[in-house]
């Protein structure tokens, strides 16, 4: 009841310093599961990019939060788990250690090579059937991605909210930029994309947030904010990772001007 309270509060008072306008320029406000990737200019874009969705997807979507910054305090942990629901990520990757059984099975793989390899020759010199020609390597499932995430990745969070049937909201950025333009998005986002490829990829753009709190202030001002939502974009086929990125960047772009 308290975090209700408190989430009816908190968005009174974002539309009434930000008016909070939502435009749905490229799809629809639906029901369906998303990834929100937007622009990133402070720590208000969580809270204005939540407060512009209608209730029905507030509830089925999870802003990105920031570890270290939005559990700092016991009040900003309790708003960001208990009114915002949001996922916490670390902002940097904990380097995972190198197993063992792993590395011996992939020194038994390649003597095998090495060994069928050999017989391959052997066969081929004495007179037999040319041994025959290698098969591209099969790309991974998305399964098998998903399942080969270390748990200490800095994307293991959205995995698991992206597998119990949630949106998120993303900033691929990684940190807030402070230009007319975002920065080069970081591989997040692919790496989602890849794994997800089900999941409806929603670019967005926040406008003027950047000056209702801007970086070092505590107290809001007053400033007509909109969050811009535009046509959904995917993965295609055997698209590499920086084409992609940087088309999902010029979509958020895009969505500046209209």
């Amino acid at each position: 009841m308290l975090a209700k309270l408190m989430s009816l509060l908190l968005l009174g008072i974002v539309r009434f310093l930000t008016g909070s306008q939502a435009r749905w320029y490229g799809c629809p406000p639906k029901a369906e599961q998303r990834i929100y990737f937007a622009n990133h200019q402070s720590h208000a874009d969580m809270v204005l990019i939540w407060a512009a969705l209608p209730e029905e997807l507030r509830t089925i979507t999870r802003p990105i939060a920031a570890k270290d910054y939005w559990t700092k305090t016991p009040f900003r942990q309790w708003i960001t788990t208990a009114v915002f629901n949001a996922v916490y990520v670390d902002r940097q990757a904990t380097p995972a250690r190198p197993a063992a059984p792993a590395a011996a099975t992939d020194a038994v793989g390649v003597l095998d090579a090495m060994a069928l390899a050999s017989a391959e020759a052997d066969t081929a010199m004495a007179g037999g059937p040319d041994p025959s020609p290698e098969a591209p390597p099969r790309a991974p499932s998305p399964e098998e991605l998903r399942a080969a995430l270390p748990p200490s990745d800095p994307l293991a969070p959205l995995v698991r909210a992206l597998e119990s049937g949630d949106s998120i909201v993303i900033f691929p950025e990684g940190t807030r930029g402070h230009g007319d333009e975002p920065q080069p998005f970081k591989s997040g986002l692919f790496k989602l994309a890849q794994m997800f490829p089900q999941v409806v990829l929603v670019p967005a753009w926040i406008n003027n947030v950047q000056r209702v709190m801007p970086k070092g202030e505590v107290v809001p001002v007053p400033i007509l904010c909109s969050v811009t939502f535009g046509a959904p974009i995917q993965l295609e086929a055997d698209e590499e990772r920086r084409p992609f990125l940087d088309r999902a960047r010029r979509a958020v772009i895009a969505l500046r001007d209209v």
